[in-house]
């Protein structure tokens, strides 16, 4: 019998409300200034069988490290022995179903009258696993697979001994972990609460419901679009690479369905390789943008959508490629998207936005401690103009989403002072509407430390739309003495000044400039 639809949108809100407070949570009770201030974290519920009930509204390129997660735990994992209390950990990108090492997974199962009805999962960015070299992920860090850390409600002491021994600054480890516990142990009680009162049945069905529902919708935006093969190629850069790379995509929309067939060069020896739950969060993210931005965030919105890319590339490897800094290229995978599906709908979508996810990580020795510490950000810059709007300025964009740390937060914590934080004046690519500007950011060293960097757009620009002028590139400013980073990686001595200059984003239709004899007779 069909559920009320009343009911059906009143699960749906609850169930949206929850993994927000779980999300809440979470920042609240962390200790780094990479969760805590950026809110670099996302939090999700899924039913027994693995399929995404909902996620909070945080890191859409999250979506891709929960993917694959309870086909992961249950291939280690008895079902039959799973109990209530248990809690598994996990980041790794081959055997732990994750996108790069530094997102560590929770996840939780939600039993209600002595069964499994769904799961609470969260994931946390440790900004730890600094200083490393790129060339395979053995480089990265520690891999987890799924692995207890709680079993029915008792610590695992050992595996947390494993994992913080293995980390920089285990202080901001354990208090991480901790909330992260905390976030999933308040979903497991909400989930439970909503059960109890409209029936576990009920719930699980308004669930496959909701699926249904975003199914029903994004078919419908497809099936609004002009039905044809719709192509894109770009170019994408970055510290590790010589020269550039250039990756394509082939969009088929065929009645209410969609096909993207993505091609690019063989894996490389850097740590920009995307596994291919990278690549369905970024394509399911950038979709969901352009056909229906208000889809509910669930399993259905996948199925009407085909994703394919060459096994052993860059936007599907296998290991043991490294994939650290991933992000940079599923920006460049959104333009991608957006730019094919501009033949078919340009009114709906932007021109290119600054298209890199511009990291940079600083990591060093406390003044008279000794104490090591960490420094991640991931720095903003322009979003492309729409038809209708210019674009924003010195934000960040598609599948980061995260917030910058605010001056007030960096100094009291880190040796550094931010000597400048200004919008790059002529960075937003000129046109009807004008491109976001990009942003800079210049450090001083208060102690030596070590610097890694990634970033793209340096030899390429973000393209505009519709006669649009393109935005600004990226860049690097060494103050005086600084030697260059060498594949992204460097030293700062203490007094020494160091630059960041992210992209603009590219303008949308030609620009209409008045006569200068408009008015006179």
């Amino acid at each position: 019998m069909p559920l009320d639809p009343v009911t059906v949108e009143v699960i749906g809100a609850a169930l949206a409300s929850i993994v927000e407070e779980m999300g809440e949570a979470l920042v609240r009770a962390s200790f780094s200034t990479n969760i805590k201030e950026r809110r670099d974290c996302s939090t999700a519920l899924f039913d027994r069988e693995g399929r995404t009930l909902c996620q909070a509204e945080h890191i859409p390129i999250h979506l891709g490290s929960f993917l694959d997660a309870l086909p992961e735990i249950l291939k280690r994992h008895d079902a039959a022995r799973i109990r209530p209390g248990d809690v598994f950990v996990f980041n790794d990108a081959y055997a732990g179903g994750g996108t790069h090492l530094p997102d560590i997974v929770l996840a939780e199962p939600v039993f209600v009258d002595g069964s499994i009805a769904a799961w609470a999962m969260n994931l946390a960015h440790h900004a730890d696993f600094a200083d490393r070299g790129h060339a395979h992920i053995f480089q990265e860090g520690l891999r987890i697979p799924p692995v207890r850390l709680h079993a029915a409600g008792e610590l695992c002491q050992g595996v947390l001994d494993l994992i913080l021994l293995n980390c920089q600054v285990p202080r901001e480890r354990l208090s991480d972990l901790r909330a992260q516990m905390a976030a999933n142990r308040l979903g497991v009680a909400r989930f439970g609460a909503l059960c109890a009162r409209h029936g576990t049945a009920t719930v699980l069905a308004a669930g496959a419901a909701l699926m249904d529902y975003a199914e029903r919708r994004m078919r419908a935006g497809i099936a609004a679009i002009p039905d044809g093969v719709y192509r894109f190629a770009d170019r994408h850069d970055g510290p590790e690479l010589e020269g550039e790379i250039e990756i394509g995509v082939a969009i088929t929309v065929a009645g209410d369905a969609m096909r993207l067939d993505f091609d690019g060069p063989p894996q490389l020896r850097a740590g920009i390789n995307m596994t291919m739950t990278a690549l369905l969060a970024t394509v399911y993210y950038a979709l969901k943008a352009v056909v229906d931005p208000g889809l509910p965030p669930n399993a259905g919105l996948a199925r009407p959508l085909a994703v394919t890319a060459p096994r052993g590339s860059v936007l599907n490897c296998i290991a043991p490629a490294a994939v650290h800094n991933r992000l940079s290229l599923c920006q460049r995978v959104v333009d991608l998207v957006f730019g094919a599906l501009a033949g078919a709908i340009p009114a709906r979508v932007t021109a290119a936005h600054n298209g890199a996810c511009v990291m940079a990580t600083f990591a060093g020795a406390q003044p008279g401690t000794g104490a090591p510490w960490v420094y991640l950000e991931t720095i903003g810059g322009g979003f492309g103009a729409r038809a209708t709007k210019d674009g924003l300025d010195g934000v960040h964009v598609h599948t980061t989403n995260t917030s910058n740390l605010p001056v007030e937060a960096l100094e009291p914590e880190y040796p550094l002072t931010l000597l400048e934080y200004a919008l790059v004046d002529g960075s937003g690519g000129a046109g009807r509407r004008r491109g976001g500007m990009g942003l800079r950011r210049v450090y001083r060293a208060e102690a030596d430390c070590r610097v890694e960097l990634d970033m793209a757009r340096m030899l390429s620009a973000p393209w505009g739309l519709a006669g649009g002028a393109p935005g600004g590139r990226a860049r690097i400013e060494y103050g005086p003495g600084v030697a260059p980073l060498v594949k992204g990686q460097g030293s700062l001595r203490k007094g020494q000044v160091f630059g960041i200059v992210t992209p603009g984003a590219g303008g949308y239709g030609v620009p209409e400039f008045p006569s200068p004899l408009a008015g006179e007779d």
